[in-house]
């Protein structure tokens, strides 16, 4: 079958039974939904792209399976050209949707890929199936499979020490396994694009419970499994006055498990924390999940500066020095994360399972970097549209009989007012709008806790050597 088109993936998404609940009801039609539709058709342009015979090569590879076309989020890289190619791949996706989709396909596509890359992590361990991560990820490449995944449990009690103890499971464990599979009951967050995948894969690393360590992948529209989404932040279906919410705005979902059976032939491991945990740390997870979001990350700071000088040349601020200085600190943001990708190719090397791996550390270097610089792009961006930023009119107004009077007052330097409100409405849907400020805490937290991931960082990184040096030093 190989790679699938737009159309064919919609037809798909729409032909599953998924329960998604958003604002008190069930959605049916999910693809013509306000809430879904802009979105959908984001992704659908992702999976027309790499059909486009003019990006072909640059967007597949032969399948070793089939010969068939697949994705190159898929490809298991030997080589660092391997590696190029991946990032060329995800660029490419990434510059369709101005870095602002989170969970683009190519991210979980690399995640699957990156499991089977270190399925032999778990052979002869009980209650582990290799072969069952490897039949997964030959299924997804062949058959173009889109996936979103849950891994966070919910947020009833954060301090180091809390235990569960409540009558019905409210982080999602096993209840009950048979000779079918495991029975999973309880929650999970935080599933972007929860409903609108073709499939959902589940994960974690608890510290306490044994029946909440496993992994699995399952059909989105499996018995028993309820999307729950939080309030929608498209604004409305105008791309003038909501340019990037009415296209881009992902969704974010509680998972329900209730009574959910999972096949024994999709689960990967369960029921032992010290697998869970020693997989995710020790497989290539990290490091190729790291190399597809900050390759995204990158694209999305060139949008912004884009968005910036765009709006200093509509309102001709470009002279003032406390601007240059502010559009600065985004060209050294971007110019530090390229770096530090690049680096991270530079020094890749093949581990013990035969596939290279990008250099860890300067992933995590940057990592630890776009969380602290990101909501500081967006208040760069609030900065200089000023006041200019307050008072947008909707594409509406410009039609009515008071737009000749938006068409005197609003105009720019160089732009017609209806222009700079285009420009002005883009920066504001950016930083300002229910979707902006959303992208922003995104950022944030896109990995996990910024402390924690500093720590991980210090813990883990080889220091040793400059210890010496000063220990020479001193003697």
């Amino acid at each position: 079958m190989g790679v699938v088109n737009g159309k064919t993936f919609l037809e798909r998404i729409n032909k599953l039974n998924t329960e998604v609940w958003l604002d008190g009801e069930k959605i049916e039609n999910i693809s013509d939904h306000l809430a879904f539709k802009g979105i959908l058709q984001s992704k659908a342009s992702l999976y027309d792209l790499q059909c486009d015979p003019n990006f072909k090569e640059e967007m597949t590879f032969s399948s070793p399976l089939s010969g068939e076309s697949v994705g190159v989020s898929y490809l298991q890289p030997k080589t660092k050209e391997d590696l190029l190619k991946r990032r060329k791949m995800m660029e490419r996706w990434a510059e369709k949707t101005a870095g602002m989709m989170g969970r683009s396909p190519d991210y979980l596509n690399t995640v699957i890929m990156s499991f089977a890359s270190s399925a032999s992590l778990l052979k002869g361990s009980e209650n582990c199936f290799p072969d069952h991560i490897q039949s997964i990820y030959e299924t997804a490449r062949e058959k173009d499979i889109s996936f979103t995944h849950t891994f966070i449990t919910p947020q009833v009690n954060r301090s180091s020490l809390y235990l569960e103890y409540s009558n019905e499971p409210i982080a999602a464990k096993i209840i009950e396994k048979n000779n079918k599979g495991l029975i999973i009951k309880g929650a999970r967050l935080l599933a972007t694009q929860g409903g609108l995948t073709d499939e959902l894969l589940v994960f974690g690393a608890p510290k306490f419970d044994p029946e909440e360590a496993f992994a699995f992948a399952i059909p989105s529209d499996t018995k028993g499994v309820k999307f729950l989404c939080r309030e929608s932040f498209v604004g409305g279906d105008s791309t003038i006055d909501y340019p990037l919410s009415s296209r881009l705005e992902e969704m974010d979902s509680i998972v329900v498990f209730d009574h959910v059976l999972v096949p024994w032939e999709r689960v990967f491991f369960y029921g032992d924390i010290r697998i869970a945990n020693m997989f995710l740390t020790k497989s290539s997870f990290n490091p190729f999940a790291y190399h597809q979001v900050i390759t995204r990350q990158i694209v999305k700071t060139e949008f912004i500066l884009g968005v910036a000088e765009t709006m200093i040349n509509t309102i001709d601020v470009g002279e003032y020095q406390h601007i240059q200085e502010k559009m600065a600190e985004i060209i050294i943001g971007l110019e530090t994360m390229k770096a530090l990708l690049e680096k991270s190719e530079n020094d890749a090397t093949v581990n013990e399972q035969g596939w290279m791996i990008p250099s860890s550390t300067p992933l995590q270097v940057a990592s630890n970097i776009f969380p602290k610089i990101y909501p500081r792009f967006s208040e760069i961006i609030q900065l200089i549209g000023a006041s200019g930023l307050v008072s947008l009119p909707t594409e509406k107004m410009f039609l009515s009989e008071v737009g000749k009077d938006l068409n005197q007052y609003l105009q720019a330097t160089c732009k017609s007012a209806d222009e700079r409100n285009k420009i002005f409405r883009l920066a504001w849907d950016l930083t300002m709008s229910s979707f902006g400020t959303r992208q922003t805490q995104y950022e944030r937290y896109f990995f996990g806790d910024p402390v924690r991931l500093s720590g991980f960082l210090y813990n883990n990184y080889p220091k040793g050597a400059y210890v010496e040096k000063i220990n020479e030093f001193l003697k």
